[in-house]
C-alpha cells in the first residue's frame, strides 16, 4: 500500500507550535486519555443501542438491508478502538459538534413494517455497493481511521485514487439504501442531518490535513472531496 510518510511534528514547532488553537490545547496527557477512553465508550454504547433496534428488526422480519447498515457501522467501531494515535488532533468546538451529528443519526433511525420505496433485492443490492465502499476505504485507511480530525497519515491508494474521503461516500449510498427500504420523515431527518454534517466534516478534516504538505500535494492530484462531480 502506498503512503506519504508524515514528519513528526514536535511541540514547538511551526503553525502547529504551542499556541496553535485548537489542534494542540494545553491539557495534560491524562485528560486526553481519560477524553479518549470516553469516546470509545460512547462510540461502542451508541453501537450497541443500534445493533439491539436493527438487530431484532432482522429476527422478526429478515429484512437485510438494516443489517447492512449495523456491519457499515460495526467498521466504525473496530477501527476506532484500534485507531493509531497522533499528536495533531482538532478539538475545536465545530469539530466535535460536526463529528456528534454525523454519528447520532445511524443510531437513531427506526425500521419501519411497510411502506418501502423500493423492492428488498434493490435496497440491498445498493447497500452491499455502499458497504463494499466502506470497507475498500477503511482497509486502506487501516489504523489511520479516526472520528476527530487528525493526521494520522496521508493514504493515497485504492479508492483514496477517486475521491479523498471515499467512507463518506459508502455511507451515504448505505443511508440512501436504508431511507428507501424504511421510509419516514423520522429517518429521512436523521440521516439527511448526519450526513450535511458528515459533508462539512469532510471539509473541517482537510482543514487539519492540510497543514502536511504532503496532503496539499495529496489535493492537487485527486479533486473530489466525496461526491465526483459535485463535491
Amino acid at each position: 500500500m502506498r503512503r506519504w510518510a508524515l514528519a513528526k511534528l514536535s511541540a514547538g514547532a511551526g503553525t502547529l507550535g504551542a499556541g496553535a488553537g485548537p489542534f494542540q490545547p494545553r491539557t495534560s496527557a491524562s485528560s486526553l486519555e481519560l477524553g479518549d477512553m470516553t469516546a470509545r465508550m460512547v462510540i461502542v454504547g451508541l453501537f450497541t443501542f443500534m445493533a439491539v433496534r436493527l438487530g431484532t428488526d432482522f429476527m422478526q422480519t429478515g429484512r437485510l438491508t438494516g443489517l447492512l447498515l449495523l456491519a457499515s457501522e460495526a467498521l466504525v467501531v473496530v477501527l476506532t478502538v484500534f485507531r493509531r494515535s497522533t499528536g495533531v488532533v482538532d478539538r475545536s468546538m465545530r469539530a466535535r459538534v460536526l463529528m456528534t451529528l454525523s454519528l447520532l443519526g445511524p443510531p437513531l433511525v427506526v425500521a419501519t413494517a411497510a411502506g418501502a420505496l423500493a423492492s428488498e433485492t434493490l435496497t440491498v443490492m445498493i447497500s452491499v455497493c455502499g458497504l463494499i465502499v466502506v470497507i475498500g476505504g477503511k482497509v486502506s485507511l487501516g489504523r489511520s481511521f479516526g472520528l476527530m480530525p487528525a493526521n494520522r497519515g496521508v493514504v493515497s491508494s485504492g479508492l483514496y485514487r477517486l475521491v479523498r474521503h471515499p467512507i463518506y461516500l459508502g455511507y451515504l449510498i448505505t443511508h440512501i439504501a436504508f431511507v428507501l427500504a424504511n421510509p419516514g420523515l423520522w429517518n429521512v431527518m436523521a440521516l439527511l442531518t448526519a450526513d450535511i454534517a458528515l459533508l462539512a466534516r469532510a471539509a473541517c478534516e482537510e482543514r487539519t490535513l492540510a497543514l502536511d504538505p504532503a496532503y496539499r500535494d495529496y489535493q492537487q492530484k485527486v479533486r473530489w472531496r466525496v461526491l465526483p462531480g459535485v463535491f
